[in-house]
Parts: structure tokens; C-alpha cells; sequence
């Protein structure tokens, strides 16, 4: 078993050595110079765009599960029509 485990971990170190030592396709490729990438001011718009659209989708969210609720309530999905809490002698204020 230990001659497994042996040859499995030379394997590895061979493979990973050739691995490591390939060059990149093509030779080594360069980028642009940091001083020519900047965001811009269309990016930042776009951003801010982007998070309007988001609270939009989250208030129209809220505002169509608070629909349902109500309409659950009301029974117009055949479940029994909900009657209004009244409260408890222990959440009763005016004594």
C-alpha cells in the first residue's frame, strides 16, 4: 500500500511540475498600463442605475406580498377570512 501512496505522490510532483513550467500560449501577455483603465463617469451611472432598478424591484416586491397578505385575509383564495386580533387582557393598555 505504501508503494501506492509513493508512486501516487510522485506522479502528482511530476505533473505539476511540467504544469507549472508551460509557458502561456502565445508567449507572455501584457495588459493595458494601469493609467489607461479608469471606470469612467459612465460606469459610476450605470452603478447607480443598477441600484435604483434593485429598490424598485424590492419595493414593488413588498408592496405585492403585502397584496396577497390582505387578500389571504380576506379570503379571496378560499381560505377562511381572518377576523382582526383583539387584544388580550395582558396587551390591554387602559387598565
Amino acid at each position: 500500500m505504501g508503494g501506492v501512496i509513493a508512486l501516487v505522490n510522485d506522479l502528482a510532483t511530476t505533473a505539476f511540475s511540467v504544469l507549472a513550467d508551460a509557458p502561456a500560449p502565445g508567449g507572455i501577455e501584457q495588459g493595458p498600463e494601469p493609467e489607461d483603465v479608469k471606470a469612467g463617469w459612465t460606469a459610476f451611472a450605470i452603478f447607480f442605475g443598477l441600484c435604483g432598478v434593485v429598490a424598485l424591484l424590492c419595493w414593488s416586491f413588498v408592496h405585492r406580498i403585502r397584496n396577497a397578505r390582505n387578500a389571504r385575509d380576506q379570503g379571496v383564495y378560499g381560505d377562511p377570512v381572518a377576523e382582526p386580533e383583539s387584544p388580550t387582557t395582558a396587551e390591554d393598555h387602559r387598565a
